[in-house]
């Protein structure tokens, strides 16, 4: 799909509230703007069409008007203020309509359509703008009868309100659990210190962060199964109704336009094109990994044996306490202590200094004196290319929890470049919004390993904004098919495992000693513990996301066929009396019958790295070729032809299964 008003690589976390609150100012300036805009696009003369008056200014003018309203829009997943908030949602709400009005102006696709039937002449870039454009229209219903069109509106704007409610109920259900000290026993003191107190009990909210804490330390099954629970019913039967309504919905809209399914609507512009080909991924991928979760399976068990006399299978909440047992007895890996090697400011200043040896560039801190941050914690940052000493952009970095934010971990492209039309370059911004661990009494924070594989994650999402050098917004940046969106960021994961760039910033918090070469070794062998059991669980969320939207209709019943379903994928059965699809924000927040993407991807972000092992994660010669071929190309060419320049060869699983040790 066409880019939002914001990075798709961000769910929207919206409110129940919008409706009543104003639109800011801002947002209804920028909309009159883009609407005078639209109509000198109309009134220009047949005979005067031209590339840049009518195609062009199409995509000009909803990059600008994004350009102009993104911020607003994105501090309704940062600001502490509830007004403002409530005001990004109402505003974010205006906006959605407007693109769904826009996307069915007549006179908007008979003016492209009209400068598209001279046939001319255009080189590859803007060729490609067109063709994108006409697909656009085709798959918004706009070579349909009126009647047709119109209720395809009516279904998008519904889809978009339930999208708003969806991820607000999940925001707005508090989901906290009691309970006593003893029943958090194996809780890290410094993970306790943060729970709020009733009391002797403490109240844990089951989010994302507090959850797996639990999952991952609690001795007692008991406690594990409580936050599971909550867990898995956040949102509540309301957004079981909601994704219900949402599937039916798609089905007809796809049914309008002419597809299957849903699932056929969304994969044709991405990299698989066709259900059946996401279906053939899984079932190439899936004999491979069930090898190695039942290896995972049997480990775990063996363990939970000696716990619980005469254990026969394994529960969910389970899993991620006997992999953590595993990494300490048989690996010696203490995630608590590896942590005390990565505080956040020397991390954070480790990562920037891989980048910009990797990629040519240099970061300036200007948040002093910064007028635009929305909280204390905020960085700003500008990145500098040290070859013409030209600005490239700006990264805002968001990292640590508070009431009311975001509640995982995502990169917003708040702005793409494109070259103005006074020749200008407008410079993109990024934001990385995470939810690290905080500073504790007497100790700074302290980011476990795998919030420093996020990290990077997430500024992999950043740099491929912020170094694209796409003259056209439409292709800006991440701006890529979206199963191949999470590649570059899954990429740069690889550098949090290797003992070069560790030994520049990963030393322990008090002593400074360098990170142990023996406990990295140790932490390598234990990178796979469980990769059998993690494949099969996100080949599951993809399946089920891709069952939801090929049934006819959109007809199901959501948490039966995720119940049975879960047991069938996977080794480990489905918790009954939940319904985890409540939550699951990426079926309604833009990745619905694209899930997938998140394995698919992974395939071509190990290939793409086997040219950095071998010619080394910290040489720049290296990095400028990937800066080259991929970052900064962002959406100018088809991902599946840049894989194979950058490669030089077809791309294979080969490496991908032998990262997660799965064989191959």
């Amino acid at each position: 799909m066409h880019r939002p008003a914001l990075s798709f690589l961000a769910l929207i976390v919206a409110s129940s509230a919008f409706a009543q609150a104003p639109v800011p100012p801002n947002v209804t300036a920028a909309i009159a703007k883009a609407d005078a805009a639209v109509a000198r696009l109309i009134a220009i003369p047949a005979g005067q069409r031209t590339f840049e008056n009518t195609v062009l200014a199409l995509d000009n003018l909803t990059d600008d008007l994004n350009t102009e309203t993104s911020m607003t829009i994105f501090l309704s997943n940062v600001s502490p203020d509830a007004v403002t908030r409530d005001g990004a949602r109402a505003g974010e709400d205006a906006l959605n309509d407007w693109t769904i009005a826009l996307g069915k102006n007549e006179a908007v696709f008979k003016a492209v359509k009209a400068f598209a039937d001279k046939r001319p002449a255009l080189d590859n870039l803007k060729q490609r703008l067109l063709t994108f454009t006409l697909r656009d229209y085709r798959r918004a219903g706009m070579d349909l009868a009126a009647e047709k069109r119109a209720r395809l509106s009516e279904i998008e704007r519904q889809i978009s309100k339930n999208q708003i409610e969806f991820g607000q109920n999940i925001a707005d259900d508090p989901a906290m659990v009691t309970f006593s000290k003893k029943e958090l026993e194996g809780v890290p003191e410094s993970r306790i210190a943060g729970y709020k107190q009733s009391g002797d009990l403490y109240l844990v909210r089951a989010g994302e962060t507090d959850t797996f804490a639990l999952l991952t330390y609690a001795k007692n099954p008991e406690t594990r199964h409580k936050i599971q629970l909550a867990y898995n019913r956040r949102g509540g039967t309301k957004n079981v109704q909601l994704l219900e309504e949402t599937l039916k919905l798609r089905a007809e809209q796809a049914s309008i336009l002419g597809y299957a399914n849903p699932a056929a609507f969304e994969t044709e512009p991405r990299m698989a094109k066709t259900p059946k080909a996401v279906a053939d991924f899984y079932d190439k991928l899936r004999p491979l990994a069930r090898k190695k979760a039942e290896l995972d399976y049997a480990e775990f068990l063996t363990l939970k044996k000696k716990d619980v006399k005469g254990a026969k299978s394994l529960e969910r909440w389970d899993v991620n306490y006997y992999r953590n047992r595993l990494k300490n007895t048989k690996y010696a890996v203490d995630g608590e202590k590896v942590a005390e090697y990565f505080p956040s400011e020397q991390t954070f200043k480790g990562l920037l200094n891989v980048a910009s040896t990797l990629y040519g560039i240099e970061f300036k801190d200007i948040t002093a004196g910064a007028t635009d941050l929305w909280h204390p914690d905020v960085k700003k940052v500008e990145v500098d290319d040290k070859a013409t000493g030209k600005k490239l952009g700006t990264m805002y970095f968001d990292l640590f929890p508070r009431p009311n934010k975001y509640t995982h971990a995502a990169c917003w492209g708040l702005v793409g470049r494109r070259l103005l039309a006074d020749g200008s370059i407008q410079l993109p911004v990024s934001a990385l919004v995470c939810n690290f661990t905080p500073p504790s009494e007497g100790k700074p924070s302290l980011l476990p390993h795998d919030e420093v594989e996020t990290l990077f994650h997430e500024f992999g999402h950043g740099l491929h904004n912020i170094l694209s050098e796409s003259t056209i917004a439409r292709f800006s940046g991440t701006a890529v098919e979206r199963d191949f969106v999470e590649a570059p960021s899954q990429m740069f994961e690889n550098w949090v495992w290797d003992p070069q760039v560790l030994s520049g910033f990963a030393k322990q918090y008090k002593t400074g000693e360098q990170l142990p070469e023996k406990l990295l070794k140790a932490m390598i062998a234990a990178k796979n513990v469980g990769s059998g059991y993690d494949t099969e669980g996100q080949e599951f969320l993809g399946i089920i996301d891709q069952k939801y939207h090929t049934v006819p209709e959109g007809k199901i019943d959501t948490t039966k066929a995720w119940l049975e379903d879960q047991g069938q994928v996977t080794l480990v059965q489905a918790i009954p009396e939940t319904f985890p699809q409540a939550s699951f924000g990426h079926l309604m927040g833009g990745y619905q019958a694209g899930y997938y993407g998140y394995l698919w991807s992974k395939v071509y972000a190990a290939d793409m790295f086997q040219r950095f092992r071998q010619n080394g994660l910290l040489n720049p010669e290296a990095g400028q070729y990937y800066r080259s071929r991929i970052l900064a190309r962002g959406g100018s060419m088809d991902a599946m032809d840049m894989v194979r320049d950058y490669l030089g060869r077809e791309p294979n699983m080969d490496a991908f299964l032998r990262d997660l040790g799965l064989g191959g």
